[in-house]
C-alpha cells in the first residue's frame, strides 16, 4: 500500500501537466507546418511527461522501486537527449536563416542581453540530468 499514495501524485502531476504536453501534441501533429526543432522539442516534452505516465501503473502494481527509478532515469535520459538534439537542431535552423537574410543584405536585428546558446544548454542539460538523478536517489533511498 506504501505505492499508492506516491502513484496518486505522480497521477495529479501528470493531469496537471497538460499545459505543456497538449501544445506538445499539437506540434508534433502539425508536421512539416512546424520547424523541425520545434517538433523535437515537442517529443521530448511528450517523452518525458509520457514516463512520468507509464510510472503510475508501476507504482500501482507495487514494482520494486528500482524497477520505478530505472524507468524514471531512462525517460529522463530520453527527454534529455531528445531537448538537446533540439536545441542543436534550433541553432543550425537560426544560421541557416541568418545567411539568408545577409545574402538579400538586411541585418538581423540582435537582442540585447541575450544569453549564449551554450549557457541555455548547460542550464537545461544541468536541470535535465540532476533533478532525475535526485529523484532516483530519493526512490532508492526510501526502501
Amino acid at each position: 500500500m506504501s505505492h499508492a499514495v506516491p502513484a496518486l501524485a505522480v497521477a495529479v502531476l501528470c493531469a496537471s501537466g497538460c499545459v505543456w504536453y497538449v501544445p506538445a501534441i499539437a506540434d508534433v501533429r502539425a508536421g512539416a507546418d512546424r520547424p523541425a526543432s520545434r517538433r523535437t522539442a515537442a517529443a521530448a516534452c511528450l517523452t518525458g511527461w509520457g514516463t512520468a505516465a507509464l510510472i503510475v501503473p508501476l507504482l500501482l502494481a507495487a514494482a520494486p522501486w528500482a524497477l520505478v527509478a530505472a524507468v524514471a532515469g531512462a525517460g529522463a535520459a530520453s527527454s534529455a537527449a531528445l531537448l538537446l538534439h533540439g536545441r542543436a537542431q534550433h541553432g543550425t535552423e537560426q544560421r541557416e536563416e541568418a545567411r539568408r537574410w545577409a545574402e538579400l543584405g538586411c541585418v538581423q536585428w540582435v537582442a540585447a542581453g541575450r544569453r549564449p546558446g551554450r549557457v541555455r544548454v548547460a542550464w537545461a542539460l544541468a536541470a535535465a540530468t540532476v533533478l532525475p538523478g535526485t529523484a532516483a536517489a530519493v526512490l532508492l533511498a526510501g526502501r
